[in-house]
Order: structure tokens, then sequence, then C-alpha cells
């Protein structure tokens, strides 16, 4: 528990917005002091252009999976700026093309559409048009309508075209010369933050991934069936005790031979890791969770992570509420293994005692803990809403005093959050993440 020190989610978001502004700042710098366009319309194409950029490489640093900033802010929020600033890219993107041709369409006297395919005759200008269409495209792909209507298989594979759209862009302004190389100060700033940008994505996304499944060598130890449709898959491997997980934290897990490589499933770590083990519970909603509970013992896994700021790091208060419902139970459980004994208290929401995952292993737990388990049996719109802001008062009165972390189905989450909020306990001791790669 933290005294007296900065939280570290508010630490990590200064540390982004710092980053952004200080770019910012010397985008405009650049802008200002590299000379104007040949009109007035092309000068403000530019200053679009300079701040797509910035927004590009924003973006990469987003999804990079840095550890330093997914322990502090959690995949699901960085996730959730990064959808925002793609749109903001977009219409970015989409108003410096726009300039540009007008601009050289008002130059040279001609319309529009001449000068568009003129533009698209010129090397620099057409790397940019497909950098900027792969964007459009990815964009309507990713509109919640759209989304909702395709595989997340399908969703991934075109939302990977972005890379492409990225080296173009690199390319694109390159060739820019009176961007890229119109000072050598603006040279090594562009190469220094391309270089950057890129070197923390291939890092956090490629590089330490490989080496962590080339140093661990994660092996299948265990497969236990917890119940019908429940099921726990153990993972064996070389000096775990290096790998740098906590519980309530998430892996990406690939088991080759069982599903496509391109299959990956983000389970919690439904027990608190101790150096020899880890271990997911994932309920069969799916073909690739179902097919967990065929794994043979011995086959190979591949582990991404661990990922998620759903643990102890931002605990503020003596006293803790943990809030779970369904088979989000699975990081609230290994989270009782780093809880000390004394004040803790469990809300678990179930349609019935049958469907509750591991709930064994939690009433042992929250008993050796001297704390207080409410198992919420019922199905929705079943009697009192057990989320309402009286509700949850009746059951836990000091909730204003405790640590909450929430984990859920989406629109369980979303209604304990606005009780939460009702109670008005502080924001800063409210731990909520929802799980999802998309």
């Amino acid at each position: 528990m933290r005294h007296g020190t900065i939280p570290p989610v508010r630490a990590a978001r200064w540390a982004l917005w710092t980053f952004v502004v200080v770019n910012l700042t010397i985008v405009e710098i650049l802008f200002f002091t590299t000379g104007t366009g040949k009109n007035g319309v092309l000068t403000v194409a530019k200053f679009f252009g300079l701040h797509a950029a910035v927004l590009m490489l924003f973006q990469l640093l987003l999804v990079a999976r840095l550890p330093w900033l997914d322990r502090r802010i959690g995949m699901d929020r960085l996730t959730v700026w990064h959808r925002w600033v793609g749109f903001t890219l977009l219409w970015t993107l989409l108003t410096h093309a726009v300039l540009v041709v007008l601009g050289y369409a008002r130059l040279d006297d001609v319309s529009m559409t001449k000068t568009f395919f003129a533009l698209a005759g010129v090397p620099a200008s057409l790397l940019g048009m497909l950098a900027a269409a792969i964007v459009v495209v990815v964009a309507a792909v990713s509109a919640r309508k759209v989304r909702r209507r395709l595989r997340y298989e399908t969703w991934h594979g075109l939302h990977l075209l972005l890379y492409l759209a990225l080296g173009l862009a690199f390319v694109h302004q390159l060739q820019e010369t009176t961007t890229f190389n119109s000072s050598a100060f603006a040279r090594t700033y562009w190469w220094a933050l391309w270089l950057f940008a890129f070197g923390a994505l291939v890092v956090g996304r490629i590089v330490m991934p490989l080496w962590r499944n080339a140093y661990h060598r994660f092996r299948v130890a265990a497969v236990v069936r917890e119940s019908d449709d429940v099921v726990s898959v153990h993972v064996t491997g070389r000096r775990l005790d290096r790998l740098p997980a906590r519980a309530g934290q998430f892996c990406i897990w690939r088991f080759p031979g069982h599903n496509h490589w391109w299959l990956a499933n983000p389970f919690s770590l439904s027990a608190a890791p101790d150096g020899r083990t880890l271990r997911l519970t994932a309920k069969a909603v799916g073909s690739a969770s179902a097919g967990l509970r065929d794994l043979p013992v011995g086959s190979r896994a591949f582990v991404e992570g661990p990922y998620g700021a759903f643990t102890s790091l931002h605990r503020t208060r003596p006293g803790a509420l943990l809030i779970a419902g369904g088979v989000g139970i699975t990081p609230v459980r290994s989270l009782l293994e780093e809880e000390p004994a004394g004040d803790v208290v469990v809300l678990y929401r179930v349609r019935s005692e049958s469907d509750a995952v591991l709930v064994d292993e939690v009433r042992a737990l929250v008993a050796e803990r001297g704390g207080r388990l409410h198992l919420l049996t019922g199905r929705r719109g079943e009697g009192t809403p057990p989320f309402e802001p009286d509700s949850l008062r009746a059951l836990v009165p000091d909730i204003t005093e405790r640590d909450v972390y929430v984990c859920g189905p989406p629109a369980m989450t979303s209604a304990v959050l606005g009780a939460l909020r009702d109670l008005a306990v502080p924001r800063g001791q409210v731990h909520a993440e929802r799980f999802g790669l998309a």
C-alpha cells in the first residue's frame, strides 16, 4: 500500500501527456521557422501534415505494450485512447490531403480532379495517398457497427495494414524536403522520433515476447476440469521466478497445434504467480476456449505478457472490496492470495451457485484472511439489483474507505462503476479493467 506518493497511474499519464506536449511544441516551432508553403492553403496543409505525423507516432506508443505504461494505465485504457487518437488521425490526414490538392489546384489554376491525378504521378505524393487510403479503410472497419459484424481475426488482419500505412507515411515524409529535411535540427528530430516509436513497437510486440518464450520455455503442466464448461490450464517453464508477473494480470495465450497462430486469447492469471507455474482458468464460450480441455500435457505454450494494471500496485487503503461477475472471478481470486489477513470483502455475482467458478478456492482464501464473501445469485432483472448504490452500501457500509476492484461482464462493470460514482467513492480507489484485444 502506497503512502504519500504519486499514484502510478497519474505518474504514467503525466509522462504520456508531457511527451505529447513537448513534441507538439517542437512541431509548432518547426512549422513557424521553416517557412510557408507556396500559398496560404498549402501552408495550412503543411500544418496538418506535421501534426498527422505526431499522431501516427503517438499511436505506435499506445499499442507498443510497454511494461511501464501497461502496468500503470492498463491495456484497456491505452486501447481506448488508441481508438480515439486513430479517429483524430483520420480527420487530420483527410484534411491534410484535401488541402494539398486544393492548394495545388489554386496554384496551377486547374480543377481539383486534374490536380489529384497529377499528384498521383509524383512518387512522394502517391505514397501519402496510399497511406491515407489505408487509414480510411481501417477506420471504416473499426466503426462500431461494422466492427461488430466482423470476426476478430478478420478485423485484426485488416488492422495490421496500418503498419504498412505507417511505413508509406514515413517514406512520404522523408521525401518531403519542406518538413523532414528543412533543417539539420528537423532531420535529427524526425529521425529520432520515428526510430523511438518504431523501436518501442518492435521491442514491446516482437522482441520481448520472443525472448521471454525462448528463455522460459513454457509448457502445459496440467489440465484440470473445474466443471462441465470450465477448465484450468497450468503452465510451467524455466526460471518463472524471473517473469515479472503479478496477481490480477493477464497474458495472451497461444498453444501451437491447438489453434491457428492468429487465434490468441487473453486470459487472466487465476492464481498468483509462485515462480513455478502459471494458471489460467477459462469458460467454454467459444471453440478456442472449449478446446483447452483437450490440450495434451507437455505441449508447448506461447505466452505474451503479463499485461494489465489490475494489481495491488494501485492499493491506497487498508481495506479492499473485490467485485467479480462470472469468470471475472479469476483475477480477483489471484488478488486474494496477495491480500493480507484482515479487512477484505468479496462480492461474487453469478446466475446460480453452480455457475460460481472457483468458488471453493475463493471461499477458503477469504476464510484464511478473516474476510467476508457474499455470493450474489440470480439473473439480471430478478429481485433487487445487487449493484445499486443502496445495495452496495448495505453490503459494505464503509465502501468509501476501501479500494474497490471490479472485474466482470461489460454491463455489470458499467453498472458497478456508475454506482461507485453515485456513492462518491474516490476515483483513485476504484480499479477496473475491461479485458479484450480489440
